[in-house]
């Protein structure tokens, strides 16, 4: 039986298992040393265009995009925080990173700096820049232990989704149960549904043939709501499902994301897999070949299409990360060599216009691209999983180096270690935890999977113990916010009066996944 792609690196990996007695002053030190320097930074002779206008918080020492004040011979860097402290240095750039006094500063401190012009004379000749931001915390563990062992998470996070009366509604329909509203995405939620009951079937023999029954009739409805052969977007599955998404996102209605299919995809491979029948794996070949039919000159994809015309909605393209995974499983598990040079000059388009630029926009059904500045809604869903992609299918030094930019990236602007507290003493979110994006300003357990997935491919790669230490403080988390009675994981991990989390099917997929990948890694120790 083929493996999913997505544990590969659990077969391939340099480093099989974890390291063992953390020396967590050692680890705090190595994390402190490593955030004097810059992300990605930009300026100077690097000539690369600086991405964090955006920005509200920092782990690692920032640079920012000042010009330069006429006349002016040096710059004074002034900061200063809300409990009246106060840092300067002098350097000959307004565009140098705040490394010189980026660790005297208060981590959770809200700071403003100033840079100024100063002539030869010692006068300031005028402003260069002005940012407010938080100094954010960074690694010191420990961090929450696990309360029970990463399998016994998975497991009880599986069968928390297989026991939904919405689940179990498909034993004997073929079409969704939309008191589940997250139904009306059903590449995403329904491809999911498949995905868990497939592994469920794989890890809990005695809930296979009940799972494989709700994996295929799910996977039927897929199939029926698919575009016919010969129509433009040929074996797609919508991205959309009855009028649920456009009552809110009209812009939306008779559309489909271009990524979404291969989520799809991915789940009726993992049908394949568990039950040989071919009807899975053909519809899963067609859904690649109208990929290769709608790959422009340059390597790209658009984002969106019309889902029946199969025209392009905008001019947006699409981050590559989701298809390239799905072409390079087929490539290796399936034997379908047809998919290499498209999946190559995707990478090309990436790593041209993608990675030089260090635009990590998010590409979110629920956000539209139309109208946003570069670099306005950064998220690590788009860095992270590509930083995984890369490593996963075999990274040249460069693309190692690529990598640590992308994971680096995501923990420096939606990893929060901790979080200020509140007049009751409380930390705003179930901390250590990652948030999805800067308009959707949430931890999100899928978000949490992303940069400990990544940081664990870097980990088997390398040997780097401090990236595994910081993905396990994160996984760790998920089973401290995993409900204890029904084993749900929930989605979203604000910690407020009366907040109820949001529930989405295929973020407990992902997490399931992820506590599995721990539990091959960490087999024989205890919890």
């Amino acid at each position: 039986m083929k493996q999913a792609f997505i544990l590969i690196a659990l077969c391939c990996a340099m480093v099989s298992c974890a390291p063992s007695s953390p020396d967590y002053d050692a680890l705090a030190a190595a994390a402190a040393k490593e955030y004097l320097e810059p992300v990605h930074a930009g300026g100077g002779e690097s000539q690369r265009p600086f991405w964090n206008g955006f920005s509200k918080k920092f782990m690692y020492a920032p640079a920012f995009d000042f010009k330069c004040v006429e006349g002016a011979v040096a710059y004074l860097y002034t900061i200063t925080d809300e409990a009246d402290g106060r840092w300067t240095f002098r350097a000959d750039s307004p565009q140098e990173s705040l490394a010189p006094v980026w660790n005297a500063i208060p981590e959770g401190s809200n700071v403003t700096l100033t840079v100024d012009g100063i002539a030869a004379d010692g006068t300031t000749l005028g402003r260069a820049g002005e940012r407010t931001f938080l100094r954010d915390f960074g690694f010191h563990p420990p961090y929450n232990a696990p309360v029970r062992s990463y399998r016994d998470a998975a497991v009880i996070g599986m069968l928390y989704v297989h026991t939904m009366p919405q689940i179990q509604h498909w034993l004997t329909a073929t079409e969704p149960d939309m008191s589940y509203p997250h139904n009306t995405y059903p590449c995403k939620i329904i491809g999911a549904t498949i995905q868990v009951e497939t592994l469920l079937a794989r890890t809990l023999p005695q809930y296979r043939d009940e799972a494989i029954a709700i994996a295929r009739n799910a996977a039927q409805f897929l199939i029926d709501q698919s575009r016919k052969e010969g129509e433009p977007l040929a074996y797609f599955p919508p991205t959309y499902y009855k009028n649920l998404v456009a009552s809110r996102f009209d812009w939306n209605q008779g559309k489909t994301m271009a990524m979404e299919a291969a989520s799809a995809g991915e789940a009726l491979l993992d049908l394949y897999d568990a039950t040989g029948d071919e009807q899975y794996l053909r519809h899963a070949l067609g859904i690649a070949d109208t990929y290769l039919r709608l790959q422009n000159e340059d390597g790209s994809w658009h984002i969106k299409f019309d889902f029946v015309t199969g025209e392009p909605v905008n001019n947006s393209r699409a981050m590559l990360a989701p298809l390239l995974r799905y072409l390079l499983r087929l490539e290796r598990d399936y034997g379908a060599p047809q998919y290499a040079e498209a999946r190559r000059r995707g990478e090309e388009w990436m790593k041209e216009h993608i990675l030089k630029r260090f635009d990590m926009t998010g590409q979110f059904e629920d956000v539209t691209v139309l109208n946003l500045q570069p670099y306005e809604n950064l998220t690590n869903c788009t860095a992270s999983p590509y930083g995984s992609y890369l490593l996963q299918r075999g990274a040249t030094d460069e693309e190692i180096a690529t990598a640590y930019e992308l994971v680096r990236f995501s923990e420096d602007q939606f990893v929060y270690w901790d979080q200020p507290r509140d007049q009751n003493g409380l930390c705003r979110d179930a901390c250590p935890c990652v948030f999805e994006q800067y308009k959707y300003a949430m931890p999100v357990d899928n978000s949490t999977c992303n940069v400990s997935g990544a940081m664990l491919d870097l980990y088997a790669l390398t040997g780097d113990e401090l990236m595994f230490a910081k993905a396990k403080a994160l996984i760790d988390n998920i089973t401290v916010v995993q409900n204890v009675q029904t084993g749900q994981i929930p989605t979203t991990w604000r910690l407020r009066l009366n907040y109820k989390p949001t529930y989405w099917i295929n973020c407990t997929y992902d997490s399931v996944v992820t506590l599995l990948r721990m539990a091959e890694l960490t087999a024989g120790e205890s919890k």
